[in-house]
């Protein structure tokens, strides 16, 4: 017989299927087997009475390991108790391996452990959805872009300079020279949108931080549109639509894994445009409300941007930062040369920011006085310089991180729960 995934047993009410997966779970009452079996698209409860099996295999049911692979046929019948709403009525197993001494046992284990045993430990319900709703998020991100007609340009992970800071940059050999892992691909996404007018590349991004907060991984992934004769309000406009429609897309094809995950949806279901809007100075002003001594001029920490986000019931956009806290490559405000044409937006529940971005320089002379005033190599921007050279226009973009947003989503404690291997500063196994 076929196999069948758990998720179409709706399609075999009445008629026999075969699961292929693994036993993730099981109980016994003496006259009968209870076994949970996963495989990978949901979990069925699989039953055995006692009277309506030989004796060899009620007891092979009872000897299985935790984890072990097996193949299942029987009959299948809805059940609104069970799992996913149906339950199979055992008739045959296989077992294809026997697993021995699962090391992850229905009991608590510390973070250590199970970040160790992270490649079994994604086995487990709460993980499974997380990921599950991380595949979610990465599917809208593309359909988003598609459906407005930019064009996936990928950027290189091997970078000649720094783009965000000399300071957090991973340095790797590189034949008879150096080089660096990427902290993002805006640069190279500017360079796409002055060909393809609207870009974004989407993959990993890397930064050496020696930080270990729940908010912080040293890998991550990033996903980065760029737009050709765009400003600032453009950018805030893009990010607000498009945080909106990831939200609303999970809310509507994930129920099942928030469900799992045991998620309050309330503020989520808030977030539909517009987002509350507020200046630098208006959120420094929240803070010395709020009882923190903030000095203008600071860029926000943690509690300074929970502070901040508190104050509504949706992300929160916080536009033009001191000029002197930002990248080289933003553009400054022509109403106040001291700030900068850029933004956050700022997750409610304490996630703090999930995009950076703004409007680019696209003066060719004062974005050479930038790069020398940050002490960076005239030589590795020279391919950067020639974009202000040929056609320079008005350009704008921004970059969300996808495992503060999934974090977000799930309602996760750390971010470290939302990557399927997780890089951090004393962690790089498995």
């Amino acid at each position: 017989m076929a196999k069948t995934y758990i998720n179409e047993l709706s399609k075999f009410v009445d008629k026999e299927a075969t699961i292929t997966g693994w036993l993730y779970n099981k109980r016994s009452s003496g006259k009968m087997q209870f076994l949970q079996l996963r495989d990978g698209t949901g979990i069925v409860q699989a039953v055995l009475f006692k009277g309506d099996a030989d004796e060899e295999l009620f007891k092979l049911c009872g000897a299985i390991p935790q984890e072990s692979s097996i193949k299942v046929t029987g009959s299948v019948r809805a059940d609104t108790r069970s799992p996913g709403g149906y339950e199979l009525s055992i008739l045959k197993i296989e077992v294809v391996q026997e697993a021995h001494d699962y090391p992850i046992t229905p009991q608590s284990h510390g973070a250590d452990f199970l970040l160790t045993n992270r490649h079994l430990w994604i086995r487990s319900k709460k993980q499974h959805a997380t990921l599950r709703i991380r595949d979610e998020v990465i599917k809208s991100i593309r359909d988003y872009f598609y459906d407005k007609d930019f064009t996936l340009v990928d950027a290189p992970i091997f970078t000649p300079a720094a783009c965000e800071g000399t300071t957090t940059l991973f340095e790797v050999d590189y034949f008879d020279d150096k080089a660096y892992l990427t902290q993002s691909g805006q640069l190279y996404m500017e360079a796409a949108c002055m060909a393809f007018g609207k870009a974004y590349c989407f993959g990993p991004t890397f930064r050496a931080e020696k930080s270990k907060t729940k908010r912080h991984l040293t890998e991550f992934w990033m996903v980065e549109p760029e737009i050709a004769y765009a400003d600032l309000n453009d950018v805030m406009g893009l990010s607000e639509d498009f945080v909106s429609y990831i939200v609303q897309r999970v809310l509507k094809n994930r129920k099942d894994e928030i469900a799992v995950l045991e998620r309050d949806t309330k503020i989520l279901q808030n977030v539909t445009p517009p987002f509350p809007r507020v200046s630098y100075d208006e959120a420094v002003d929240m803070l010395k409300k709020g009882g923190i001594d903030f000095k203008w001029g600071g860029d926000f920490g943690a509690p300074d941007e929970t502070l901040i986000s508190g104050n509504f019931d949706k992300p929160v956009i916080v536009h033009r930062f001191p000029a002197q806290i930002k990248a080289f490559y933003m553009k400054n405000d022509p109403e106040n040369n001291d700030l900068a044409l850029c933004v956050d937006m700022l997750a409610p529940e304490g996630v703090g920011e999930i995009i950076g971005g703004g409007q680019r320089e696209d003066d060719l002379e004062i974005l050479q006085k930038k790069i020398a005033d940050h002490g960076l190599p005239d030589e590795a921007f020279g391919w950067y310089l020639d974009l202000r050279k040929y056609g320079s226009v008005p350009h704008a973009g921004f970059g969300l991180g996808i495992e503060r947003m999934v974090s977000w989503l799930c309602g996760s404690s750390h971010v470290r729960e939302t990557i399927p291997f997780p890089r951090m500063l004393y962690r790089i196994y498995p």
